[in-house]
């Protein structure tokens, strides 16, 4: 089985070739995949004993795991990247999702979306208390020519 997109001879560290799955804890998966459908959303592409798969672009993927733990909503357990940050908002808000707004040194949102500077990014807690992002990445400044090019 090839994993990952071809390299053209070139030899490739195995981790090079991985593919991604976060793995996002729930202390109730049936709440879980309750919000994760309806203010998400997002439907499982797989169900196994031990939570639920989902599968989004380019085989990106992240699986929603039956824990007895608690979410720490201290860091992003999660990110995605769109390419309308703010109609990704919109749209997540008309679901009834609510953004966390933060006004700290080097953090501040303004209608629940922050520029870090190489993103802008907006941040919302799961029904099980995970802290997911969702950012644009900053547009690339326009290449410039010197004079007399």
């Amino acid at each position: 089985m090839a994993i990952g997109p071809p390299y053209h001879g070139r030899r490739m560290g195995l981790l090079k070739r991985a593919v991604v799955e976060s793995t996002i804890l729930a202390q109730d998966l049936q709440r879980a995949r309750t919000y994760y459908a309806e203010k998400l959303g997002l439907t499982p592409t797989s169900e196994e004993r031990i939570g639920l798969r989902y599968r989004l672009a380019d085989g990106t993927r992240f699986r929603l795991f039956r824990s007895g733990g608690t979410a720490s909503g201290a860091h992003t357990q999660m990110a995605l990247m769109v390419e309308d940050l703010a109609a990704a908002v919109q749209e997540l808000r008309s679901r009834g999702v609510q953004f966390e707004e933060y006004d700290s040194p080097g953090l501040e949102t303004r209608d629940g979306i922050a520029d870090v500077g190489y993103a802008r990014a907006a941040w919302f807690r799961d029904s099980e208390g995970n802290l997911i992002g969702i950012s644009q990445a900053a547009a690339e400044p326009a290449h410039q020519t010197g004079q007399g090019s």
